[in-house]
């Protein structure tokens, strides 16, 4: 059963028109109109593109063929079946070979017409409906190609987190994935100030000149300073986004905030020129970008800590060394001064020594010979 179809029939002679029309195509609810000439035709079929159009090779003024050839020239994809009488078999190939779909050799029961209309209207459908599923395709290709690429940027993204020494070649490579990401116009960072609390501007891609001079300074933009205190993303666009400042830039913007932990310690900021309402995914995806820049943070944090941590290693170092020093010198210079009058004595030159004697005092001058053995040995210098 017909489903409210558009046919529209170009025939002169109103006999064929109302057989075709009125007896075979209404009574079955298809929305039939008709025109004798070929021109009226054609100036409705491009205001308003027909279902289906039937017409009749043996047209006053432009032919059927004429009239094929004219739709084609004009974008009008409406299928056409031409009406033909018996004898004009080589006319009907020749419009098939213009476009036609399919022929009525005239004349024809009202079956045979309902049929052959039918049949078009089918493969119609059935063109409508590959074509529908070659879109969706088609967009589904799309959508997987942009999240293949999405992905894509989020591991070189962690790869540059972790193999980028420099902070500030970091944040640029940051920033333009983001870019890429959110399909926006202009980002930038905002990092804040331990001593003041404020959040200045660290890094930028695409910023208007009256904006990017203020490096390293606090960029009041209206929105900012609301996320900072929420610590929750921040996406707007159209109307409710014109009250702030951020307006300048752009008609949409998203401001992601960057924590440790809960407290948050930067801003990262995207801006769209036009206005385009930024996706559930694309909120994700900045939002990994921003735990991106948080690791970069805290690596950063983790290597000045463990650089104090071996500074004071080797300062702590150079203290021992000095005091061992010291003490080496102190036992020499003790032994040195001990040894000359002991040396002295046991020569016997100040008087004879009787045996106890003698061999205490060579106890006492092995032992202060080891002990210089063991301070040499035992304490080495800084060097």
């Amino acid at each position: 059963m017909a489903s409210g179809e558009q046919i529209l029939i170009v025939e002169s002679d109103p006999d064929i028109a109302d057989l075709i029309g009125r007896q075979s195509l209404q009574p079955l609810g298809y929305q039939v109109t008709v025109m004798g000439d070929a021109a009226s035709a054609l100036k409705r079929a491009v205001q308003t593109p027909p279902d289906l159009i039937l017409a009749n090779l043996n047209l006053p003024g432009l032919s059927g063929k004429d009239l094929i050839a004219a739709l084609n020239s004009q974008g009008v994809k409406s299928p056409l079946i031409i009406i033909a009488e018996k004898g004009q078999e080589a006319d009907a190939i020749q419009a098939f070979r213009l476009g036609s779909t399919d022929v009525m050799f005239w004349p024809l029961r009202d079956t045979e017409v309902v049929s052959i209309v039918e049949r078009a209207l089918r493969q119609t459908q059935e063109t409508r409906e590959r074509q529908k599923l070659d879109r969706q395709l088609k967009i589904a290709n799309d959508e997987l190609q942009k999240r293949l690429r999405d992905l894509t940027t989020i591991l070189t993204t962690a790869k540059a987190v972790v193999s980028i020494t420099d902070q500030r070649v970091l944040f640029d490579r940051i920033l333009e994935n983001a870019i890429q990401l959110a399909e926006a116009d202009m980002c930038w960072l905002m990092l804040r100030d331990e001593k003041s609390k404020a959040y200045l501007l660290r890094a930028q891609r695409n910023l208007p000149e009256a904006w990017a001079k203020k490096m390293n300074q606090p960029v009041d933009d209206g929105i900012s300073s609301l996320v900072a205190l929420s610590g929750e993303s921040l996406l707007m666009n159209g109307v409710p986004l014109q009250k702030f400042k951020l307006a300048a830039l752009g008609k949409s913007a998203g401001v992601i905030p960057i924590k440790i932990q809960n407290e948050v310690i930067g801003l990262l900021i995207v801006a769209r020129r036009n206005e385009r309402e930024f996706s559930r995914d694309a909120q994700t995806m900045l939002e990994a970008m921003a735990d991106y820049a948080s690791i970069s943070l805290v690596n950063a944090r983790l290597f000045r800590a463990l650089e104090q941590t071996a500074e004071n290693a080797r300062a702590g170092e150079k203290y021992r060394h000095a005091a061992l020093e010291s003490m080496r010198e102190a036992i020499q210079s003790g032994v040195q001064a001990a040894t000359y009058p002991l040396n002295l004595v046991l020569t016997e030159m100040p008087g004879a020594l009787n045996p106890e004697q003698k061999k205490a005092l060579e106890s006492v001058q092995s032992a202060m010979q080891r002990l210089l053995r063991s301070s040499e040995n035992t304490v080495t210098p800084s060097k």
